[in-house]
């Protein structure tokens, strides 16, 4: 199995879920082997992960393209007759049969990888936003659950040829009780496990018909600790969404409580176009910042230097240690 950037999902094994690689070729005459078969390899978009169904194992999870893994061996080919040939026994009937290939039952799942995924209540401008900031196009009406799966969008920010760019996906809205299954459940909420950093959208207008905004915010931060992930730690901004239409006592509660939980609150209006660079300019800066983290971890520590002296001094008892160890091998003889 190996992962591939020109999959982008998994339907290919929805109406082929049965692969079987070549059967071996039977050994033929003047001791010839028979060729082995041609092995099957399945590809995968990157962001999935593979797990044994009958025992649950998570098998590997393909966080990188070209990643590639045994998931099945094939069968061991049993010996001809002519292993069993002696002087004195010239031509034996006896052989020996081989050993079956591997055979597994496996379950797939993908996860998006994305650097910043937006999160919030349905109809809070998470589809409209993304539509502002990168070239996604997804589908926006003024209702509930407009959007019924993951969008991703590429930000770019900067001037060539010092720009930078990261991944954002838009998430389905989430409601109270997402977790057992309201609204669209926890169906797309192992999407945003993979994302680095949540940008945070509560609706500051009265168009939502929910009077604060600081229980929308609790709400969904408790939908997300729910799930079990630990997704309510990730790094985290708050957009106040839909400033041309807000109302101001909203958005004074919004940030007397970011101000509490010491959050950065950014406040923008997709439609007017408010707030929008600023907001993509410190998204990609806190992108950064994780990333550059990330790699630091990643990173094998560097080696300790070792004076000169010292290095001297264990040359000479590597070297004394070898001068005794060729002499207790000559009083052995």
């Amino acid at each position: 199995m190996e992962s591939s950037q020109r999959h982008n999902t998994l339907v290919h094994f929805r109406f082929n879920p049965e692969h079987k690689a070549e059967r071996g070729r039977h050994g033929e005459g003047s001791n010839c082997t028979g060729r082995d078969g041609e092995s099957v390899v399945l590809k995968v978009p990157v962001g999935t992960i593979v797990y044994d169904k009958e025992t649950g194992e998570k098998v590997h999870d393909f966080a990188q393209p070209d990643e590639r893994i045994i998931v099945a061996h094939g069968g061991r080919g049993g010996r001809g007759n002519q292993h069993f040939a002696t002087s004195t026994h010239r031509a034996p009937r006896e052989h020996e049969q081989g050993k079956p290939g591997g055979e597994r039952v496996l379950r797939l799942e993908l996860k998006l990888l994305a650097d910043v995924g937006l999160v919030g209540y349905p109809n809070v401008g998470k589809s409209t936003l993304i539509s502002r900031i990168s070239a996604a196009h997804p589908k926006i009406a003024d209702y509930p659950f407009t959007t019924l799966q993951p969008n991703l969008g590429v930000v770019t920010i900067g001037e060539p040829p010092h720009e930078d760019s990261y991944v954002v996906a838009d998430i389905p809205g989430l409601i109270e009780g997402a977790h057992t299954g309201a609204g669209l459940g926890t169906q797309f909420l192992r999407h945003v496990e993979r994302t680095r950093l949540l940008a945070h959208l509560i609706d500051v207008s009265d168009a939502s018909g929910r009077p604060d905004p600081v229980k929308d915010f609790k709400v969904i931060m408790g939908e997300l600790e729910s799930v079990g992930l630990g997704l309510e730690k990730k790094p985290m901004v708050v957009v106040a969404s839909k400033m041309d239409v807000a109302n101001p006592e909203k958005v004074a509660s919004l940030r007397k409580h970011c101000k509490k939980l010491k959050l950065d609150l950014y406040e923008v209006s997709a439609v007017a176009g408010k707030g929008i660079p600023e907001l993509k300019y410190a998204l990609g800066k806190q992108v950064a910042e994780i990333r550059a983290a990330a790699c630091a971890l990643d990173k094998p520590a560097a080696p300790k230097k070792v004076s000169p002296r010292k290095a001297k001094k264990r040359a000479e008892s590597a070297k004394r240690v070898s001068k005794q160890a060729a002499f207790k091998k000559r009083q052995s003889r």
